[in-house]
């Protein structure tokens, strides 16, 4: 949702909806931070749990840039800065999201090291991952205003969900090898999209459609408790 259909919206919501949105948004941060302790606490020095730890820690401080100014707009009202946060947390989260992805492919390698496929993919992961982190910085984002430019927003998008698809594709083509069934990773990822990429370019003109931010949330507390599950296993 562009930061000024949320403003827009600020101002129109029931208490009760704002009161709740703010609460699940408190509770997914202190979930990745938990879950982030569990994971550096109980890693053992095996780099899959490291890097898991530093994947949580990516997405969960990423989003708290967004959220908690969504929540302090939503507890306290729209103040003079709010503008300015909620695109500083959009731009800051573009990227975080987008190192998520690799992060995620180090962890598929750590888990699979045996399982063979074409350099060209994560080449083109992370060629995909850089293309989408530099556009976020041009200025034609419009980050800080009330513009929403489509135009852009799909230059950065395409690259991103190039990256999301090959990621997809890794964890397909694993299935569900060692009995971890990390296959479960493609349904999380591609929902995790499906949900996203209509609030990207729809929310504009239908605001009722950011509603789908908080399944797509849900998706990733799903991949991080994949996470969690393998401790005991790995």
């Amino acid at each position: 949702m562009s930061n000024s259909k949320a403003i827009e919206k600020q101002e129109t919501m029931p208490r009760g909806m704002r009161i709740g949105e703010s609460v699940f948004d408190i509770a997914y941060l202190i979930y990745d931070l938990v879950a982030a302790i569990i994971f550096f606490t109980q890693a053992n020095g095996r780099p899959v749990f490291l890097l898991y730890g530093a994947l949580t820690l990516c997405l969960g401080g990423g989003d708290a840039f967004h959220l908690l100014p969504r929540v302090q707009m939503h507890l306290f009202g729209v103040q003079d800065d709010t503008q300015r946060k909620l695109g500083m947390g959009t731009a800051i989260t573009s990227v975080t999201m987008t190192v998520f992805y690799v992060l995620l492919y180090f962890i598929w390698r750590q888990i699979f090291p045996t399982i063979e496929v074409s350099p060209a993919v994560p080449a083109l992961i992370f060629l995909t991952a850089a293309v989408r982190i530099v556009i976020c910085f041009f200025p034609q984002n419009d980050w800080f205003s009330n513009k929403e430019n489509l135009r852009w927003s799909l230059y950065r998008n395409v690259p991103f969900a190039i990256t999301g698809i090959l990621v997809i594709a890794l964890f397909a083509i694993s299935g569900n090898a060692g009995g971890y069934g990390l296959w479960r990773m493609c349904v999380a990822i591609a929902l995790s999209f499906g949900f996203y990429l209509p609030v990207t370019f729809l929310a504009k003109h239908k605001p009722a459609v950011g509603a789908l931010m908080l399944p797509k949330t849900v998706m990733y507390m799903w991949i991080i408790w994949m996470g969690l599950s393998l401790l005991n296993v790995l």
